[in-house]
């Protein structure tokens, strides 16, 4: 008797853990759970940055265009220009679809890139890639959203470097985040990737 009594009682707390779980899961079935570890989808992002001719871009004007967004800075000795460099590999591959892409490189050190150092700096790769910059404040607003982390690095001789994100963040035109392709991942599997946001 003593043990029926005992599996009823499991089974009844079994049943209430079922009914809680389910009723957990029926109220937030409607509701994305934003995953802390990858970017927000465009149209939840806030941010406020310059481009390299001076205008004003937020991510609602990248609305209704996939999107490539990187994160580097111009005084980056070898991780920014090699990324650079296998993005324009990457946008001669896509062809013409290339052109229905938004591409950026926001920098992480807006104390030296100013929208003219980064107008320079862009003009020696893909004349798609756009450069995006603004006060501190702004750019690690821009940052959070992405979930991207950086930080100034002092050198000995006064000067300084930036560790940041290294990875290319991919979105789909209805600015969902699709993708991230890693620091020298293979063009063979990068192209693919890219090919996937214009579904």
């Amino acid at each position: 008797m003593r043990r029926r009594q005992i599996i009823l009682s499991l089974a009844g707390v079994a049943g209430a853990s079922a009914f809680m779980l389910g009723l957990g899961a029926w109220r937030t079935r409607n509701r994305a759970v934003p995953n802390p570890l990858l970017p927000l989808p465009l149209t939840s992002m806030d941010w406020r940055l310059t481009n390299h001719v001076g205008q004003e871009v937020t991510p609602a004007d990248w609305r209704g265009r996939p999107a490539m967004v990187f994160f580097g800075f111009s005084y980056c000795p070898d991780v920014c220009p090699t990324t650079l460099l296998d993005i324009a590999d990457w946008l001669e591959a896509l062809g013409a679809d290339a052109d229905r892409l938004t591409v950026a490189l926001i920098t992480v050190d807006p104390e030296r890139d100013t929208p003219e150092v980064l107008a320079d700096y862009i003009s020696n790769f893909d004349p798609r890639i756009i450069g995006l910059t603004g006060s501190l404040r702004e750019t690690a607003r821009a940052a959070t959203d992405f979930r991207v982390s950086f930080e100034k690095v002092l050198a000995g001789d006064g000067d300084y470097t930036m560790n940041h994100t290294a990875g290319v963040f991919l979105f789909y035109a209805n600015g969902q985040f699709a993708s991230i392709i890693d620091f020298h991942e293979d063009r063979r599997f990068a192209v693919p990737k890219l090919r996937r946001i214009f579904a």
